[in-house]
């Protein structure tokens, strides 16, 4: 689904990430830790295509095709969708009415928006006055209208309170396990995901295949998420960082 290689970004002529590699199976789902500053967020909007983040080397490949020059818009309708951890506000912009826009009319704003108890929200303007939670469902709720194949998901379950973190976590569940794959297209496989996490709490709500660590701007090590997560608990960022260290030597 998602295949990077050797990449290199700047955003404001500082470098963010560094001979990068890191890939994403069809049907599968990756989460990424780190430190924070580590390059995670400049990742995600990478992929995604935001135009300030300034690829210097190396390449993402899409279902197969390099989209590493191609703009945002163009990486939404091929099937990337992601959840900013700050999304801004949206002054003018009704919710409904951009779900609208993200479902290209293929979906009904309230139908969707009931189970994230967002139909209340429909008619306000997008995020303005929203809590961190509300925030977050209204994130998702244009996700599910979008129904992408891969999902960029930055920190779904930061800055909110314990039961918005339940409600977040099952919604993200639902929508990995949806089987209407990309833009309404059948899926056998599911949807694939990259996951920015700091607590590692959404992973008790999805089964999440490979974890990769950040550090300085690249990937410090792979494995499998839940024995990562309880090293990192253990032994801190900082024994990554040695370990890279160590394999550069």
């Amino acid at each position: 689904m998602l295949e990077i290689e050797n990449l290199t970004v700047e955003i404001g002529g500082r470098t963010v990430l560094k001979n990068l590699n890191l890939s994403v199976l069809d049907g599968y789902t990756s989460v990424l830790f780190g430190p924070n500053g580590s390059g995670k967020s400049s990742l995600l909007m990478t992929i995604m295509g935001f135009s300030d983040y300034r690829v210097k080397g190396g390449k993402i490949m899409f279902k197969g095709e390099d989209i590493t020059s191609l703009p945002l818009h163009d990486r939404a309708k091929l099937g990337i969708g992601i959840l900013m951890q700050r999304p801004p506000n949206l002054v003018g912009v009704k919710l409904k009415d951009l779900v609208r826009v993200a479902g290209k009319d293929r979906v009904d704003p309230e139908s969707i928006a009931k189970p994230l108890q967002m139909t209340s929200f429909l008619d306000r303007d997008v995020n303005v006055g929203f809590s961190g939670g509300e925030i977050k469902r209204s994130e998702l709720l244009q996700l599910f209208a979008q129904d992408p194949c891969l999902y960029l998901l930055d920190e779904p379950e930061s800055g909110v309170d314990l039961e918005s973190i339940d409600r977040v976590g099952k919604a993200v569940k639902e929508l990995l396990n949806g089987k209407r794959g990309c833009a309404g297209k059948k899926s056998m496989d599911g949807k694939s995901a990259l996951i920015i996490t700091h607590t590692g709490q959404i992973l008790d709500y999805v089964e999440a295949d490979r974890a990769y660590v950040m550090c300085n701007g690249t990937i410090s090590c792979s494995g499998n998420p839940r024995e990562l997560l309880q090293e990192i608990r253990e032994r801190g960022y900082e024994e990554c960082v040695k370990c890279k260290i160590l394999q550069i030597s």
